[in-house]
């Protein structure tokens, strides 16, 4: 296989054919060629400094750069580096005329996300995409479609299955994602050449929608954020196609989960803003609006986090009388302490988020394994901060040990990202050792 590809420029590079050195001198040619008379000491180590992310080019040479790959200068004042550069994807429209282009589309993205590591959707076209769900009206579906009649039993087996299939435990499904991966296809598969009904073709997006969501959230915990925004894009044009409000605001939420993940606190408002606007239930809500608490602790928004965190404790104790959409059914007490300790903790209020998080931990029912993991790497962090070293070092091993059990690469990150705190105590016992482990997770 070849070797991946794990950042913006190598991928811009990667699209033109240019090797390092290609990508120094087409540098050192537009210094050259620049009014100024500039002259460029761009090598290839500079370059290869720039993709592993030990150092960033400066302002006039990201403009050099900008001329190299013809991006307007503009966009650089749009997105930060390295987000401008060529060959970021955007997503297929929303509408029915898509919907089935956009599932094949993540299905293909399945299979390249090994190469193209880093590749995720950017602020703008998030905010867009958020846009398109909030504004436009789903299309008409086709009544009839030349192939096989789909009928009212096998939908309810396949739905019966899907439902199967997202509720078991996450510890489960890595040995089950080839399964669920098969569902999508079959449906899609239906969808594109069955003949149906459109109350029929109105179920059969929403469990497409539904499938690709659980897909997406699979490939993300594997650190596949392309393949995962791939298939949340499909997820979202799908539950835009069956008309399904909640399932589209869930979607929006994981997509700007996504970006928050990946350092873009600033991309996630909009679509999570948009969803509240639909979001009706008032467990969605509470989930929401923790979301979006989380982007604005990573900006530093300190007023309006706390804000959120007020309006998502007061929506998850309303009384209810009705059951929360399924993509949200799992939003407990547990997810709202250690989420707002995570708030807490960004906002560098360690006490408060030491407890909170802690508080979320006790809470958590034994099944959610996966959660567990992210919240005890979360627990070991504020741990740190607090300058608890020992303490930290016996719960980030366990976040380590139930994170490589299960898979999840993601969560494995989330620990080996302590690494530089944990180095500031390389003389306390365990340390080195625990160290050692990182590395070779």
């Amino acid at each position: 296989m070849d070797d991946p590809i794990r950042h913006p420029l190598a991928y811009a590079r990667y699209l033109r054919g240019w090797s390092q050195e290609d990508l120094a001198e087409q540098m050192r040619r537009a210094a050259r060629r620049a009014p100024e008379g500039l002259r460029s000491g761009v090598d290839k180590p500079a370059i290869s400094r720039w993709e592993n992310g030990h150092k960033r080019p400066c302002e006039e040479t990201q403009l050099l750069l900008a001329a190299v790959f013809d991006v307007p200068a503009s966009d650089l004042e749009l997105c930060p580096w390295p987000h401008w550069l060529p060959g970021r994807e955007d997503p297929l429209p929303l509408g029915s005329a898509y919907t089935i282009h956009a599932l094949r589309d993540a299905q293909k993205a399945v299979m390249d996300s090994e190469r193209r590591t880093f590749l995720a959707y950017s602020a703008l076209a998030l905010t867009g995409l958020a846009t398109q769900w909030a504004s436009l009206e789903p299309g008409r579906l086709s009544g009839s479609l030349s192939g096989s009649p789909v009928d009212e039993e096998l939908v309810s087996w396949m739905e019966a299955t899907g439902i199967g299939l997202a509720a078991l435990p996450t510890a489960k499904r890595q040995h089950t994602i080839k399964l669920t991966e098969a569902h999508l296809d079959t449906v899609t598969d239906l969808l594109e050449k069955g003949r149906y009904s459109a109350p029929i073709a109105t179920r059969l997006h929403a469990l497409a929608s539904s499938l690709a969501s659980t897909c997406g959230w699979y490939r993300f915990d594997q650190g596949k954020h392309y393949a995962a925004g791939k298939l949340w894009a499909a997820a979202l044009s799908s539950a835009h196609t069956a008309q399904d409000r909640d399932q589209g605001a869930g979607v929006l939420a994981d997509i700007a989960y996504q970006a928050i993940w990946r350092g873009q606190p600033d991309a996630a408002v909009a679509p999570l803003s948009r969803a509240l606007d639909h979001a009706r239930h008032p467990t969605a809500r509470s989930l929401l609006y923790l979301r979006r608490a989380r982007a604005y602790a990573s900006m530093g928004a300190a007023a309006e986090c706390y804000r959120d965190l007020k309006d998502a404790e007061s929506a998850l104790s309303a009384d209810v009388f009705s059951s929360a959409p399924t993509w949200c059914q799992w939003m407990s007490p547990a997810d709202l302490a250690v989420d707002s300790g995570q708030c807490l903790l960004d906002l560098g209020d360690t006490r408060e988020a030491h407890a909170r998080i802690r508080e979320g931990v006790a809470l958590l029912p034994e099944v959610r394994e996966k959660t567990r993991g992210v919240f005890r790497a979360s627990e070991a962090r504020s741990l740190l901060k607090s300058r608890n070293v020992d303490e930290a070092l016996a719960v980030g091993a366990e976040s380590l040990d139930i994170s490589t059990r299960i898979g999840a690469d993601r969560c494995v990150a989330m620990v080996r990202d302590l690494a530089p705190e944990f180095r500031r105590y390389k003389d306390v016992a365990g340390v080195p050792e625990f160290l050692e482990r990182l590395r070779a997770a």
